[in-house]
């Protein structure tokens, strides 16, 4: 895979056009819009089944609320906001009226994590995974790129239970060629025997640069994408536990909650191994995508660190 001349999409503009090609043969699907249905590009539903689209403005809560009433009555409804305004803003109503009910309540959010950039640290969601990850019954996809958004969200629509579906604002690069993401399983993007670096979102690609780097200096890493971060793929952390006794997770979210802690989870429950985590550790502030993920340790630069500090503790 050549890293440096990638295609660039933004999965908020596929997931949207996504909505509109399943609408087409699914009557079951109505969408609802929080006043951010132009950025989610949710309008593009909107346009498309007018009948079928609702926007309830800057109330999540009464979203999510009818959301799960629309669910009781046999629809498929789509909560298409931002990730800060799907998540911590609804929470309780999300808690009750979806998760407990076990409701097929799918809640795809846009502008998620750092990269978010200059809208500032009120509107940059670090905490949803873990918000979500805490919830009975929800499953939970952070996508790659583009291609795995457009097969994730056919799978949660076409599946029963709630979904939280955790997209980015900006293009990110492509690096799948095919639709070929399986939900609850990791994907081996490269092998390797001295370290895994398991990544989800937009720090796949990352890890990749970081391996590339790496392999330079003779450090053989596997990449796992984990888009899948609930229900987790345990066999696959654990094997690469056995099979590189090294760890280093990679997320634009925040380190508690989120996959570096289910992972941790894993391996002290199973095969306790050195780890690593790339993750963010505090809140940030306005910036450019590329300041932000830099100054808070997100590159893969630092995940080079990372894996050059974890080999050094493995169990010889």
């Amino acid at each position: 895979m050549n890293l440096n001349n990638l295609e660039m999409s933004e999965t908020r503009v596929v997931a949207g056009e996504t909505l509109v090609e399943l609408g087409k043969t699914n009557e079951k699907i109505v969408v609802l819009g929080g006043d951010l249905s132009k950025s989610t590009h949710a309008n593009k539903f909107a346009a498309a089944y007018p009948d079928r689209f609702f926007d309830f403005g800057p109330a999540e809560q009464n979203m999510v609320s009818v959301a799960a009433g629309l669910a009781s009555s046999g629809k498929i409804p789509i909560v298409s906001t931002f990730a800060v305004f799907g998540s911590s803003r609804p929470y309780d109503q999300i808690r009750v009226g979806v998760s407990q009910s076990n409701l097929d309540v799918k809640i795809i959010v846009t502008h998620a994590g750092l990269i978010t950039g200059q809208d500032g640290v009120s509107a940059q969601s670090i905490e949803d995974i873990a918000i979500m990850n805490a919830l009975p019954n929800f499953n939970i996809i952070v996508p790659t790129d583009s291609v795995e958004t457009k097969s994730a969200i056919k799978y949660a629509i076409n599946t029963k239970g709630p979904f939280y579906i955790r997209l980015s604002r900006p293009a990110t690069p492509i690096i799948h060629k095919n639709e070929n993401f399986q939900f609850g399983k990791s994907e081996l993007i490269k092998n390797g025997t001295d370290v895994t670096i398991i990544a989800c979102g937009i720090m796949v690609i990352a890890a990749l640069h970081a391996a590339n780097n790496l392999e330079k200096k003779g450090i053989s890493c596997r990449i796992l994408n984990m888009p899948t971060i609930k229900p987790i793929d345990t066999n696959s952390i654990l094997n690469a536990a056995k099979e590189t006794n090294a760890i280093v997770t990679a997320e634009e979210h925040f380190i508690n909650g989120g996959l570096s802690s289910i992972v941790a989870h894993t391996l002290s429950q199973h095969i306790p191994t050195p780890l690593e985590c790339v993750a963010i550790n505090q809140y940030a502030e306005s910036g450019s995508a590329e300041e932000l993920l830099k100054k808070y340790h997100l590159t893969d630069s630092d995940i080079e660190k990372a894996v050059e500090k974890v080999i050094s503790r493995k169990i010889k």
